[in-house]
């Protein structure tokens, strides 16, 4: 008899930053025997997190089972990349136990799971759940849980003011799509981080959803796997403020690849890096860079004026090559201006 169960798909959803490859890089390390396949998305033309997932692959997660989608957000172009990178996994030789979907920090979630009611995947794949992952520190600050009220203040003084930013509907839109929710850098924001950080969520979630704080992407996966969601057959529970459209688009981001050439000083370079974030408003900067020096290449990732940088690995016969990924609100992209805050 065929084996007619469907594979579950975990969606991995959050901002820009907030862990999501971290995390995956937990739940492959202790995959509990199960094998695993990864889809990563993101946002610009250069690939950083699927680069840093294969360098963790084994034998339940091998590197031909962790596959890229960049350049592209996965939510919009489902037909063209998503359906077909999935049927290519579930065709592997070893078929997955579990899928899981990184979605890139600027991915609307409903569109994806609207994905999965598609005729060529919907009898052999479900989605398991959707795990949402928020940077305790930003909510804590109230940077993507705008006070209503407030706005509405703001509103009757400047008619030229949105009501939402784009960035706090795509933060709304992933709470409202979450089976759970994950608040990661739990040790950075404290016990009072925390606490705001829940209470904002909860009067942000159309739902009561499970608030857990995370550290390092350290979770029992017992907790996020197997929850038997079924998501892509509850849509009307997750609503999205693009419900109302027939399409979205991500035009109000940006971003820009900067090559570097070798570094002279990695500290210097990290400091450039957080000073335009602060001037230039820069969200997220991501990449790998080569050290005047050092054989092993340096992995430089940044949200906001937080950069956090690591050697990873040597260079070994790869081409030395310093790249930069900056990515920011789409009036915020001045090339030359993060070009010469880059010193480049």
């Amino acid at each position: 008899m065929p084996d007619l169960s469907k594979i579950p798909v975990t969606v991995i959803t959050g901002f820009l930053g907030s862990g999501k490859t971290t995390l995956i890089r937990h739940l492959m390390a202790n995959s509990q025997g199960k094998r695993l396949a990864v889809l990563v998305n993101e946002f610009g033309t250069a690939g950083v997190d699927g680069d840093i997932l294969k360098s963790c692959s084994d034998e339940n997660c091998p590197a031909e089972n962790i596959v890229e989608l960049a350049n592209g957000c996965i939510c919009c172009t489902v037909a063209d990349d998503f359906i077909p990178t999935i049927e290519a996994l579930m065709a592997l030789p070893a078929a997955p136990d579990h899928i899981l979907i990184e979605t890139s920090g600027l991915a609307l979630p409903k569109p994806l799971l609207k994905a999965f009611d598609w005729p060529a995947i919907r009898s052999r794949i479900t989605v398991d759940g959707v795990i949402a992952l928020a940077d305790a520190e930003a909510v804590a600050r109230g940077q993507f849980a705008p006070d209503l009220d407030a706005v509405q203040a703001q509103r009757a003084a400047d008619e030229s003011l949105d009501h939402e930013t784009p960035l706090s509907e795509v933060f709304e839109d992933q709470l409202a799509c979450a089976d759970i929710v994950l608040l990661t850098k739990a040790d950075l924001a404290g016990a009072e981080g925390l606490a705001k950080a829940r209470a904002t969520i909860e009067a942000e979630a159309p739902r009561a959803l499970p608030v857990l704080p995370v550290t390092d992407g350290v979770i029992d996966p017992r907790v996020l796997l197997g929850l038997n969601a079924g998501a892509e057959n509850d849509l009307a529970a997750r609503p999205s403020h693009h419900d109302d459209h027939g399409d979205h688009e991500h035009d109000d981001f940006d971003s820009l690849v900067i090559e570097l050439g070798d570094v002279a000083d990695a500290q210097a370079l990290q400091q450039a890096i957080a000073s335009m974030a602060r001037t230039q408003h820069i969200l997220r900067v991501k990449g790998y860079v080569a050290v005047a020096g050092k054989p092993m290449r340096l992995l430089v990732q940044a949200v906001g004026e937080r950069v956090r940088a690591q050697y990873d690995r040597p260079w070994g016969t790869a081409e030395r090559r310093s790249q930069l990924v900056v990515i920011a609100e789409h009036d915020h992209i001045d090339a030359a201006a993060i070009r010469t805050a880059l010193g480049v």
